[in-house]
């Protein structure tokens, strides 16, 4: 099993632990790590939930073989399915990244509710260099974030940036040694054990439902094009030349 969950001290933790394919997300995966949100919001003895990954990755992103063969088609997805189930999460998400987090490893920052990363963290959105589109409400909650010109340069060049800027910019809430992330997260999720559940549910519902329903409206118009894009020839050289590590054909046509 390439997701690994644990419940310790009140936590409930997810593992990424496919590093032969630096932690790359498939389809079986997804729906691995929904079934256990599933089962912390359902057990009284889970107060937090922590997602990590490996020392040197948190996630490359989508496993893009998978993906091809089993593209997202609507609600059904289990890509679909792992982002409802994040979003509809009553309960604190802290997540621990380390190394690599490319594209939703880094767009799931935006919906936990406490972010620790390593100093030297590399994340990214190259959507645009795929020939696809944002995803998971990053084209709405990027530029509030860390406005519009740092969201764009992100969300359109596909520029990478550090753990350290993830902090400067919003996305993180403090950037430490990569040896101390994982711990020092763990320790922020047990504080939760000992606070109030009932209060911490009911702030985490104030602090977000303002833009709940922006979020849902911007997850199915970036679903939509997403999915459009993947008819598109652009968008298939652009796949093929990143498996076959190439530069792909501009001006392919729609």
């Amino acid at each position: 099993m390439s997701i690994n969950t644990d419940i310790a001290d009140g936590v409930l933790t997810i593992t990424i632990a496919r590093p032969e394919k630096r932690n790359a997300l498939t389809l079986a995966m997804y729906q691995a790590m929904s079934e256990a949100i599933q089962l912390a919001r359902a057990d009284a003895t889970v107060h937090a939930l922590l997602i990590t990954g490996q020392a040197d990755v948190f996630t490359a992103g989508n496993d893009l073989q998978d993906f091809l063969q089993q593209m997202p088609s609507g609600e059904s997805s289990p890509v679909l399915r792992f982002m409802h189930a994040v979003l509809d999460c009553e309960k604190p998400i802290i997540a621990a990244v380390t190394g690599l987090a490319i594209g939703i490893g880094t767009t799931l920052l935006l919906h936990c509710d406490l972010v620790y990363v390593a100093e030297d963290a590399r994340l990214g959105t190259p959507f645009v260099n795929l020939g696809l589109v944002p995803e998971f409400g990053s084209s709405l909650l990027l530029p509030r974030l860390m406005g519009y010109a740092q969201a764009a340069e992100k969300l359109l060049l596909g520029d990478m940036f550090s753990g350290t800027e993830a902090v400067r910019l919003g996305l993180a809430n403090a950037a430490l040694p990569s040896g101390e992330v994982l711990d020092h997260a763990r320790a922020v999720a047990r504080r939760f054990t000992t606070l109030p559940s009932a209060a911490v549910v009911a702030s985490k519902r104030l602090l977000r439902a303002g833009l709940r329903e922006q979020i849902d409206a911007t997850i199915n118009a970036e679903v939509a094009v997403f999915i459009e894009r993947l008819g598109s020839a652009e968008t298939r050289e652009a796949l093929r030349a990143f498996l076959e590590k190439r530069r792909p054909t501009v001006g392919v046509g729609p």
